[in-house]
């Protein structure tokens, strides 16, 4: 396959899932066991030989079947290609799977440009599949099952009955924005916050109407660029914490249906000028 306009995205949708599915296999191998973990940013961001190794799986492939497009992987860094670009979290919720909890995910998306093509999030552990393509629909698969689901955002119109989902970046104890004033807004005002440490995990929830809403701040483009599709698909919104237009690459994000954002937003924003 090379990069041409006119890519196959239900061709590049099967390779996606297939090598979600072929790391999570990877991780589900590792998960429990004994594992080399070492720290990267600061000493509570923890990579893997977990990570490492599904990590190397996907990029062997990527580069095979795709040696012309760019990738943006968590591990490795970015390695240069043409206008389409594959950001891979090769094992979301590291610190989940280092202590035995068992919700981590793998997510892979196809990018063209700041334009999502395709997105999967892999779950080993519920052994569940999400996926997305630009222009038709989020879908839900569990393997175990024939059946396929259509993904649709919740209908929650009031933060009061709303489960929403957030995150803490590694260097929170450095950063202005900590997340602190705006978790103590929302916590609030909702029916109940949740952090379960995956953010592709938190994407693929609310398009799936499990959860109502997701923050947070600092994330990278390999955690949210193929849960961020697979919203839009879900027929959710996605905007900055300022309420500007979302992509992977901003530095802010937040996810609800249409009904309840901006309602989120204006709670965001009492927190941030509190």
């Amino acid at each position: 396959m090379t990069a041409t306009d006119d890519l196959d995205l239900s061709a590049c949708l099967d390779f996606a899932v297939d090598l979600a599915l072929d790391a999570g296999a990877v991780l589900r191998a590792y998960f429990g066991g004994s594992l080399m973990v070492e720290t990267k940013s600061s000493e509570i961001d923890p990579v893997t030989d977990a990570d490492r190794a599904s990590e190397a799986l996907i990029l062997e492939r990527l580069r095979h079947h795709f040696p012309d497009h760019a990738i943006l992987a968590e591990e490795s860094g970015h390695q240069e290609g043409t206008h389409f670009t594959w950001l891979v979290d090769p094992l979301d919720g590291t610190v989940n799977f280092a202590h035995g909890l068992p919700h981590y995910a793998v997510s892979i998306a196809l990018y063209r440009g700041r334009t999502g093509l395709v997105g999967v999030i892999y779950e080993p552990e519920r052994d569940e599949l999400f996926w997305a393509v630009r222009g038709r629909g989020a879908w839900l698969r569990r393997r175990r099952e024939r059946r396929l689901y259509r993904l649709h955002v919740s209908d929650a119109r009031r933060l009061r009955e709303s489960i929403i989902a957030t995150g803490f970046h590694y260097l929170r104890e450095t950063l202005d924005r900590n997340n602190i004033a705006e978790f103590s807004e929302i916590v609030m005002r909702a029916q109940g916050i949740r952090r379960a440490g995956s953010a592709a995990l938190d994407l693929a929830y609310v398009a799936a109407g499990r959860l109502d809403g997701y923050w947070e701040y600092y994330m990278s483009p390999w955690d949210i660029g193929a849960g961020g599709l697979i919203v839009q698909e879900a027929g959710g919104i996605l905007r900055t914490v300022e309420g500007e237009a979302w992509d992977p690459w901003q530095t802010s994000t937040v996810a609800s249906g249409p009904a309840l954002m901006p309602l989120f937003l204006e709670a965001l924003r009492r927190a941030r000028e509190a």
